[in-house]
Formats: C-alpha cells, structure tokens, sequence
C-alpha cells in the first residue's frame, strides 16, 4: 500500500499535460519501469475506462490501483493522484481571491509541455505493439485519428470504433448465446441516461454538492465538455460565479498537474471557500471510484468473450488514436521555437536510450522555462 500509494502521490505532483500526459506517465512508471502490469492489460483498462463517464486519467489510475492492491489499493491510487492537484489549486484559488488574479505559470510551462508531448509520443509506440494486432486494428486507429483531427467528438470516434470492430467479428462469427451475454455486459456498461438531482435543500453547501456529484456522474469527454457543463449550472442557472471566473478555474485547472477536474475544486472555492473547495472535490470524484469499482469485474468479461473482446479492441485502438490526436494538437502550441523543440527531441531520445524517471524530464523542462521566461 505504501508503494501504490507513493507512486501516485508522485504522478499526482508531475502529471502535467492532461489525461493524454497522464496515461503515458503511468504507462511508463507501471508497465516499463515496475512491470505491474503487461501492455495488453492496460490497454485494456484504457479502453474500459472510456466505456464509463468521469475523468479517464484518474479512473485509470483507480482501477491500476485495484490491480495491484485490491480495494485498499483502489482507493490508495485515486485518493493520493487527486490529493496533489486539488491543495495546488486551492492554494491558487485562494491568491486568486486575495489578489484578484491567478498567479503566472507560463514560463514553467513553456519548458515542461515540450518534455510532456516526447513522454506521450515514447508512449505511443510502445503501445502500437500492443494494440495494433491486425491491419484491420491499425486502419479502424488511422480512420479514428482522422476523423478526430477533422473535429468529431471523441465520444463519437470512441463509439464507432467500438461498433465497427465488434460488427466485423459479428460479420465473420455467427452469434451465439455467450456473445449474446457480452451485448448484456456491455449494455450493463453503459448508463441509461442522466440521473435526475432535485432542488437540494439545506443550504448552498448542499447544493454544491448535489451539482457536482451530477456532473461527476454524468459526463463524458474532454474538459471542454465540463466547460460546458459548469457554464450551464454555475454560471446560468445558479449564478454563482461570472463567466470570467469559470475561464480562469477551466484554465487553472488545465495548467495545474493532475486531474482536470479539479477545476471543479477551485469553483468550490470561490463559491464557498476551503470547505467548498473540499465538498466540490469530493462530490465530483465519487462517481468516478463508484463506476470503476463495478467496472473492475466487467473488464475480465469484456475480454473472456470473443464478441466484447473484439468490441475493446476497437475501443483501444481508437482511444490510442485520440491519444495521438491530442499530442498532435498539444504539440502545435507548444513546440514555438528551436528550444522547445530541442527538449522535445532531447526527452525522446533520453527516453529511448535510458530508464530515468519521469520527474527528472518535468523537472528540468520546467528549470528550462523558468530561466527562459526571466531572461
């Protein structure tokens, strides 16, 4: 417990970059460096995570928690990944309060994007190996990454690869009553539809709360779509915060390390402070231990059967494009200059020919870009 619990405490320090960054990094610390688990298996709890609503990255991370240590580790991995990133932004929420205004990290991270984008792409190919188990496989990847790039929405992308795959083994496999089986487990997967929240009373607290759990419970996609989401309740509907406000927790949150989420932690705080910070937290990560706990059982069944084993394999394969997809788009904001693309080039080679931990690559992008922003 203590080992799970302080690799995740150290990713939830250095995950810069979003869930594309953060998968990588746990890839590479699991997989590559501790051998907890084979490629295969985490493609496949990649690919299982996407099936459920919630913050991929972090369900990833609960559910290779659950690998390695049971419940205990579960709850280990998602609470000590998320911890980091929620006190950084509550400390940021409260200069944001005290100073009228969010305090400056683009110097750190004009250095550590460039290291994250080569940690992605040294990801990528070792799980191409892994995921790519036909030339079927890799063109339903290259179709995903292009409708991606063209603007579909990544649920979209997510869906259609796993239709398409599980249609072809269907179309060369008479179904059967296993098969059959797996159409109830994946059914079972997925949520009907949006639970409905009441007006809570009891206060604001219990409302902030009550909304948070909802959209934790409900949403599925990028951090534009929880943009959408908080516009809706917090800005529209309860007023709580202006439409200034909500840009600056969406961008504290995408510029933090950690779960993207935790934008949800610096609206708790301006709503309600440190205890509405906490609350904001709490509720909107709940559902995310919540599905991964039922998931743990399902994902062992998606694989036993051939029809649902196929389905994930379209899902991983089209995951890893999207995966890709986002480095691209990253890659073009963040690689402006010879040194950035110099620290690019220089990680990935690192990477390649070395073992070094991850910590030293986001450390030293981010001295890079300190000594950069003040010269």
């Amino acid at each position: 417990m203590r080992e799970i619990a302080l690799l995740f405490l150290k990713l939830g320090v250095i995950a810069f970059g979003g869930p594309a960054a953060h998968t990588a990094m746990m890839r590479d610390e699991l997989v590559r460096r501790r051998g907890w688990v084979s490629d295969e298996r985490f493609v496949d709890l990649m690919g299982a995570t996407n099936l459920i609503p919630g913050p991929n990255s972090t369900e990833l991370a609960i559910h290779l928690g659950f690998d390695r240590g049971r419940w205990r580790g579960l709850v280990a991995a998602g609470v000590c990944f998320i911890v980091p990133a929620a006190l950084i932004v509550t400390e940021l929420a409260w200069a944001y309060m005290t100073y009228g205004d969010a305090p400056a990290v683009e110097g750190i991270l004009y250095g550590i994007v460039p290291a994250v984008i080569a940690i992605i792409a040294h990801a990528l190919v070792g799980l191409l190996r892994t995921v790519m188990k036909s030339i079927w496989i890799g063109g339903l990847a290259v179709a995903g990454l292009v409708a991606y790039l063209l603007g579909v929405n990544e649920l979209m992308v997510l869906a259609a690869g796993a239709v398409l795959a599980a249609a072809a083994h269907l179309a060369r496999n008479r179904p059967g009553r296993g098969q059959l089986h797996g159409l109830y487990v994946v059914s079972f997967a997925l949520p009907a539809g949006q639970p409905v929240f009441g007006d809570p009373s009891g206060g604001q607290l219990v409302q902030l709360f009550a909304t948070m759990l909802k959209i934790g419970a409900v949403l599925y996609g990028s951090g534009y779509v929880l943009l959408a989401f908080l516009r809706g309740d917090f800005v529209d509907r309860l007023g709580w915060i202006s439409e200034q406000q909500l840009i600056d927790a969406v961008s504290i949150g995408q510029v933090t390390p950690g779960p993207v989420f935790t934008t949800a932690t610096f609206i708790g705080y301006l709503v309600a402070g440190p205890v509405g910070a906490f609350l904001a937290t709490v509720a909107i990560f709940v559902p995310s231990f919540v599905f991964v706990g039922l998931l743990t059982r399902l994902t062992d069944r998606l694989r036993a059967s051939p029809w649902t084993s196929a389905l994930l394999d379209g899902v991983n394969a089209t995951a890893l494009a999207l995966m890709a997809g986002v480095s691209y788009q990253l890659g073009r904001t963040a690689i402006v200059d010879l040194l950035t693309a110099a620290i690019t080039v220089i990680t990935l080679l690192l990477l390649w020919k070395t073992k070094l931990n991850n910590a030293w690559y986001i450390a030293a992008g981010a001295v890079i870009g300190v000594v950069h922003a003040l010269a």
